[in-house]
């Protein structure tokens, strides 16, 4: 269910990467894209050649046909951007100085981590968090914080008394169970650590059990539930990396939650890995703002510590309607010490808009950003002039709402001034300096152009590299469709694609599938930039489905209201506007057949799926569900407790938790439904499809059930098998067809 967000590659396949195969299969596969489609055979069967030549649209397949795509920016410092480019001839690593505009030929290596060379003993190198100096890295180690000394190679150990489940700096909590990944915020002058001791040992226990010949083994950890009395309990505190000198600051402990996401190191930023996102240092080092919410997301408070002596005071308090977050990807609110006041985030206009608050009063002085549109993250913010660039979505009129593209504004006089005006979805890396930004824009159906920009007004002083397709083109890929239908309340515009068979046949009519992913963090679509392959929805159409994916209300990027819409009804999982836009697709385009829609979703969407199932049981007729967290309360507090609210148990025994327990509708059933599971799976344990699984054998439903033993919330190596395992489901149950026996697909 949980969702990691980060700045996408060019090339990257929409929600589940999957690796490049040899050039073998890479050439059977293409053997199948060059050919003319094979029709399915007239007696219902579809064919070995069928699924070989969908196969050949699957990422592994079409991405090795993509030229000039540039992949993993990396600003090495201020002036000099490290890059792969890619082509027919393989990788290329190359470095751009950014005054000049010239390319040299790099290593692979020159852009890796700097800390190396930890005890072996400690985490690995990419687990630490580098100083602002570059000398030192911070590191868990038997939940104690260690620093490694760069210079010398002196290991120092900072904190003596933690222990297991109480322990400093430590990451673990929930389905992130791991001790190491030192979460710290380091001071600019790198003396100083901002970070806390975690207390979970009151915490309730979550369980996986490995399956293997012998006795089994059992993987314990912590995990908090919603409506549990204990949860993950923090005590901020100061470390002087110089005396060793620890300051608890003057405050109870806090509950682990984040302003943004579920753990306390969130941001799309390779920078920000790591580092404590509510926590800002003042430029001088003497004090840091910090920002501690509610159980249920709906109250911030946001305070200043005195990094020597650990006094604390609250310059403001914010409540919000549904739920807060502080950004899109980011945290965004500032600190700025200097003037005592802070760059607060809020819809209170119904966009994620920047608004000015003063430290004195704890009041709103003026709103910096203005109008429609969403500040979605703020990626610098220089002191001296005033100045801040974010990421925004839906502030330029005319174009689709869910492009990004890259602002500035002066927080003085609230000028804004776009910096990529390409209609098109904007994959942005600012240097370290912030004078430099490399733009990388494209369209569902129009490849990356990559460009080295200045942040002053955005004006392209090099061309970094042109994407070219002309080889995936030549073999017979094609774009999917962008559609746009009306939501539920027959007003606001929804956006989705629609992969149509590339023998496509306005005269015959084809059952549809939807992809579904309900919110709130990502839509069905995460973006409307190019990809060559977004999951395997083209190689589905190819088998003789309409696939579609559209993001309903209850998915980012658009209003609050939109957002937020069914904040206390997690039921709802967008169904509403699937139903009425699937019926309008129909209406418009009768080439679908209404009586053959099937659906399907992994993590969120599995819930969405199950949904679908049992409470719109005469629409969709068939549904494959993968990793479904079919009940909050059996899942992590900071996800239930947010979205649906705190758990309130009625007078009659009924909670405000009953009407999203989807097993309660498992009588509801119609079609055929698989559940899909991975036995070990951390994120949303396997007892959730098992709650489901009870409840339609009481109802005496019949049902499809794959659990992939020792399989984590993805598949790892059975994803290629539960895949094809899902093409023979929707051919069997939904096209009416037979598929192949036992077909071995390979991405």
């Amino acid at each position: 269910m949980h969702v990691t967000h980060s700045l996408r590659s060019t090339l990257a396949p929409t929600v589940m990467p999957v690796k490049t195969r040899g050039a073998l299969r890479l050439a059977g596969g293409l053997l199948g894209l060059c050919c003319p489609l094979l029709a399915l055979a007239a007696t219902g069967q579809v064919t070995r050649a069928d699924y070989v030549r969908a196969q050949s649209f699957m990422y592994g397949h079409v991405a090795p046909l993509i030229d000039h795509a540039v992949r993993r920016v990396t600003w090495l410092d201020a002036t000099h951007v490290w890059y792969v480019e890619t082509d027919a001839g393989g990788h290329h690593y190359k470095v751009m100085d950014a005054v000049t505009g010239k390319v040299q030929t790099a290593s692979d290596r020159v852009a890796q981590p700097h800390a190396e060379g930890l005890p072996r003993s400690a985490t690995v190198p990419a687990n630490g968090a580098l100083s602002p100096n570059g000398r030192y890295v911070a590191y868990v180690h038997d939940w104690n914080l260690w620093l490694r000394d760069l210079a010398t190679g002196k290991d120092i150990q900072l904190t003596f008394d933690g222990v297991k489940n109480d322990g400093y700096a430590t990451q673990d909590a929930g389905w992130i169970h791991s001790a190491n990944g030192a979460i710290v915020r380091w001071s600019p002058d790198s003396k100083k650590i901002a970070t806390y001791r975690q207390d979970q040992r009151r915490v309730g226990d979550m369980f996986t059990i490995t399956t293997r010949v012998g006795h089994p083994r059992l993987e314990r950890w912590k995990g908090a539930l919603v409506g549990d009395k204990h949860v993950f309990m923090i005590q901020p505190l100061v470390i002087d990396v110089v005396t060793k000198k620890i300051v608890k600051l003057k405050m109870a402990p806090e509950q682990r939650l984040s302003t943004l996401c579920d753990t306390l190191a969130c941001g799309d930023n390779e920078r920000e890995a790591y580092k404590w996102s509510d926590v800002k240092w003042a430029p001088d080092s003497k004090t840091f703002a910090f920002v501690t919410t509610s159980r249920n997301r709906q109250h911030e408070w946001f305070r200043i510590a005195n990094a020597q002596t650990g006094a604390v005071h609250t310059g403001f308090h914010f409540t919000a309607r549904s739920y807060y977050e502080s950004g899109h990807g980011t945290v965004n609110w500032q600190y700025l010490p200097r003037t005592d006041q802070a760059i607060w985030s809020t819809v209170q206009n119904n966009w994620m808009n920047l608004y000015l608050y003063s430290l004195k009063t704890g009041k709103q002085i003026r709103a910096i950003t203005i109008g429609r549109g969403n500040v979605d993250e703020v990626l610098r913010f220089d002191r001296a002039d005033h100045t801040l660039w974010f990421v925004g979505n839906a502030r330029t009129a005319g174009i689709n709402p869910y492009f990004k593209q890259f602002f500035k504004v002066n927080i003085d006089t609230g000028k804004t001034t776009l910096l990529t005006p390409e209609a098109a979805d904007h994959d942005v890396s600012l240097s370290p300096n912030g004078r430099y930004f490399v733009d990388s824009y494209s369209t569902v159906d129009q490849p990356p152009v990559t460009v080295l920009r200045s942040s002053a007004d955005g004006h392209v002083i090099a061309t970094i590299a042109r994407t070219n397709i002309s080889r995936l083109k030549a073999a017979g890929w094609v774009p999917p469709t962008v559609i746009k239908v009306k939501a539920r309340d027959g007003k606001t515009t929804l956006y989705g694609l629609m992969f149509k068979p590339t023998n496509f046949d306005p005269h015959k009519h084809y059952p549809l599938i939807d992809y579904i992913y309900p919110g709130p963090q990502v839509g069905s679509v995460s973006n409307f930039g190019f990809a060559p392959a977004r999951i395997d929805h083209q190689a589905m159409a190819e088998l003789g489905f309409i696939v579609i994916a559209i993001n309903g209300m209850g998915t980012p990027w658009r209003s609050a209201s939109f957002h937020h819409l069914w904040y206390g009804n997690a039921a709802d999982n967008t169904l509403p506007d699937q139903v009425t836009a699937i019926k309008q697709l129909a209406r418009r385009d009768p080439w679908i057949d209404l009586s053959r829609v099937g659906i399907w979703g992994h993590s969120g969407g599995g819930n969405a799926t199950v949904a679908a199932m049992f409470l719109h049981p005469d629409f969709f007729k068939v549904g494959w569900a993968e990793s479904g967290n079919y009940d909050f309360r059996n899942y992590e507090n900071d996800w239930g407790e947010k979205y649906q609210g705190l758990l309130v148990t009625h007078k009659n025994g009924t909670t405000n938790y009953d009407s999203q327990a989807l097993w309660r509708f498992a009588k509801n059933l119609k079609g055929p439904l698989m559940l899909v599971h991975g036995s070990t799976d951390p994120n949303v344990p396997v007892g959730e499809t098992y709650l489901v699984i009870n409840a339609l054998i009481r109802a005496n439903k019949n049902f499809h059930m794959l659990i992939v033993p020792n399989a984590h919330h993805f598949y790892g190596a059975a994803n290629s098998y539960v895949v094809r395992r899902r093409w023979d489901f929707f051919v069997r149950y939904l096209l009416g067809a037979t598929p192949p026996q036992g077909f071995r697909l390979h991405f």
